[in-house]
């Protein structure tokens, strides 16, 4: 039912996004790709892979974002039925895209690179197998990358968020090897099958954490920093802090300077 969802609100959202496109390549690309070519074919393959590297690493460090991919990362299991478990709110999809119009590339053929990365996923979501040659390990996602990608454990937490090419992660200082089997799921588990809760209940707790926040920075802070962000003491705060922490050190015992002076 995820998985059926998501194709509906993906389809939604891809059609609005395909005309924004469409006129950024007719009327704002300064040149046009050849698509007749094999190198401009490996030229989309790689943009689109890049691009989904940024995103994916955008909805997992940013917490608006993160609330509508979590939904993927509920499973505490490891296989195809977890391939499909897919978010209903591609919101921020679009943005990661736009570049590659605007450097002429058609929009068709991104949809089309977009698809063969979405295809090649889902069969890194098994356990079924283990690793594969050194070199294919060293260049693509495999299924022991993506079982790192999909780990609460603290070592596998926001790594190897590649689509294709493992490379990405290499490159960007994200990668994580796999050194034992992973606990699957989120830190936080949801515990349930309601659908509405699996994709909108991370979003109900971000509006509460948002509605309680003492100021704009607090609420910019919860939309926008990691999941896991907290607010600190502000200013005024810290200054009373470190003050009473002086001038306990000052008296405690007698041995600071004012025991010495009394």
């Amino acid at each position: 039912m995820m998985g059926l969802g998501s194709l509906a609100t993906t389809l939604a959202f891809k059609a609005a996004a395909f005309f924004v496109y469409i006129a950024l390549y007719l009327y704002v690309a300064p040149w046009h790709l050849p698509m007749h070519t094999w190198w401009s074919w490996a030229l989309v393959l790689l943009g689109v892979d890049l691009a989904y590297y940024w995103q994916h690493r955008f909805v997992h460090r940013v917490r608006v974002g993160w609330a509508a991919h979590q939904a993927h990362h509920s499973s505490e299991y490891m296989n195809f039925a977890t391939a499909l478990r897919q978010k209903w709110n591609p919101w921020f999809d679009f943005f990661f895209w736009l570049p590659l119009p605007l450097l002429g590339v058609a929009p068709w053929a991104i949809y089309f690179g977009y698809g063969v990365n979405l295809v090649y996923q889902f069969f890194v979501h098994t356990e079924t197998i283990k690793k594969l040659p050194r070199p294919v390990e060293f260049v693509f996602n495999t299924p022991s990358h993506h079982r790192v990608h999909h780990g609460s454990d603290p070592i596998y937490l926001d790594r190897n968020y590649a689509g294709i090419l493992i490379v990405w992660d290499r490159m960007f200082g994200t990668f994580q090897q796999e050194l034992f089997r992973p606990s699957y799921g989120l830190t936080h588990p949801v515990d349930t099958y309601n659908l509405v809760r699996l994709q909108y209940g991370h979003y109900a707790d971000l509006w509460h954490d948002v509605r309680q926040a003492a100021s704009w920075r607090e609420r910019l802070g919860y939309l926008f920093m990691p999941p896991d962000w907290q607010p600190g003491p502000d200013r005024g705060d810290r200054i009373a802090l470190g003050l009473s922490e002086r001038l306990k050190r000052t008296h405690v015992g007698g041995t600071g300077a004012a025991g010495r002076l009394g």
